[in-house]
């Protein structure tokens, strides 16, 4: 069985590789998940975030954008020593803004899944990449979402991190062709 070569053979690694990533999702709450770990992964290599990904949910109240969104200085200061999560202060912040700013856009979209789908007219693009090599960091959908998530007052989302997202949340279909899931999911399109 072929997969994308990103995963290598790390177990957990494999694991999210053939059962969330690219799965399309219309969860917010997961949705919410996704844009605190991406955040945090800047710098970052995912297998990093992804071991720490229990440690992320206890943090952030299972990732409940409405209990975040209350997170004071003393949860920050709680949060700055808790070894199992990245420990970084900017990022910190910005994960309790953007609870605050999810919010909002829960409020006038109805959901951030409302929100975030209409970019793509609400269907998974599909790309058909030959090699991981040929897929970019970004793209033009993914700046045109980064810059109205900044203009909303969202922090730490770079286009990057966006692309991402739409990668791990099936908003885009970016398994290499010859990977087993890239026409399982092509299906769910």
């Amino acid at each position: 069985m072929q997969r994308c070569p990103w995963c290598g053979d790390d177990e957990l690694y494999v694991k999210y590789h053939d059962e969330e990533w690219g799965v399309p999702v219309h969860d917010d709450r997961k949705h919410f998940e996704f844009l605190v770990l991406e955040s945090a992964q800047a710098g970052l290599s995912w297998i990093t975030i992804l071991r720490r990904r229990e440690n992320y949910r206890r943090a952030y109240a299972g990732f409940d954008p409405r209990v975040v969104a209350k997170y004071d200085e003393k949860k920050i200061e709680a949060m700055m020593k808790d070894e199992g999560i990245i420990r970084n202060i900017r990022k910190i912040e910005s994960s309790i803004n953007n609870a605050r700013r999810f919010l909002e856009i829960q409020e006038e979209f109805g959901s951030f899944d409302n929100y975030i789908w209409r970019f793509v007219d609400y269907k998974p693009i599909v790309n058909t990449w030959q090699s991981i090599s040929e897929i970019p960091p970004k793209t033009r959908v993914s700046d045109e979402i980064s810059r109205d998530l900044k203009n909303r007052g969202f922090k730490f989302i770079g286009s990057t991190i966006i692309y991402s997202h739409m990668q791990a949340m099936g908003l885009v279909n970016d398994h290499i062709v010859s990977c087993f899931r890239y026409d399982e999911l092509k299906k769910l399109r």
